[in-house]
């Protein structure tokens, strides 16, 4: 399967969205609201629920399910004050020891003129601050889209897993293609050079586990139970860590990205 085909599942119609996920791994859900200090940003979704027992802090950035909630959720580009209100959460966790779940699933955060006036980048750069020393675990699934920064500022965790079709990059293969060749109909080509899969993300150690998907792409239950056992599995050994430990492994894990060892 070639990368832009697996880019045409992650954005298929019908692929479950954070909020599905939610739904079927987390009991007890109960979403929270606001950045207290701008708004509510319905493009991310976040709160508190449990994991087999264990108390945790979910995020996920939702694009919605059909033409309605895709407006809603502004196809799943977040404002600035949807990363503040995922950074609120994530303080909160840290604060009650809950570990912190996030979903992504985005082609990029929202590049109107708002988002810049209420400091897009800023609120992109303080998550990647803040999340590299939370004292608490961070695990990151990308199920659908991984989109440039935007993805990224939901991404700085102890381990980031992949769906099987889920892809992850700087840039859309549609965006390069237009400032490589000055035409978005090499998307295609520019897929396959991007890096884009989980197969490739996973040899260049940037990810560390790569999720099966149902062969139809439609009964994601298998997914939904995989993802249940491994995550409670993988959270309640990262909480037995000291955190002195955990935050150095994380910040190695983020070090070696790129690194050449001649």
């Amino acid at each position: 399967m070639t990368a832009y085909e697996h880019l045409s599942l992650a954005r298929a119609k019908g692929r479950p969205t954070a909020s599905a996920f939610i739904q079927n791994i987390i009991e007890d859900f109960c979403e929270l609201h606001g950045d207290r200090l701008y708004g509510d940003d319905h493009a991310v979704i976040g709160g508190v629920g449990r994991l087999g027992g264990m108390p945790v802090t979910v995020i996920g950035l939702e694009k919605g399910s059909n033409t309605r909630e895709r407006v809603a959720r502004n196809f799943g580009s977040a404002h600035p004050e949807g990363y503040r209100k995922a950074l609120r959460l994530m303080h909160q966790a840290e604060k009650f020891a809950r570990p912190v779940i996030c979903f992504v699933d985005t082609s990029g955060a929202y590049s109107g003129i708002g988002a810049e006036e209420r400091g897009q980048g800023s609120a992109i750069a303080h998550n990647l601050l803040e999340m590299m020393s939370l004292k608490t675990p961070i695990l990151s699934i990308l199920i659908g889209e991984g989109g440039s920064g935007g993805a990224l500022a939901l991404a700085v965790a102890d381990e980031v897993w992949m769906l099987e079709n889920a892809v992850y990059s700087v840039i859309s293969p549609e965006g390069a293609s237009s400032i490589i060749w000055k035409d978005a109909n090499h998307a295609e080509e520019a897929a396959n050079s991007l890096k884009i899969t989980a197969d490739d993300l996973l040899e260049l150690e940037i990810i560390e586990r790569i999720i099966p998907e149902p062969a139809d792409h439609t009964d994601f239950s298998s997914v939904y139970n995989t993802l249940r056992y491994a995550l409670f599995d993988t959270l309640h050994k990262k909480q037995a860590l000291p955190t002195d430990e955990l935050l150095q492994a994380r910040y190695e894990k983020f070090r070696k990205i790129g690194r050449l060892d001649v």
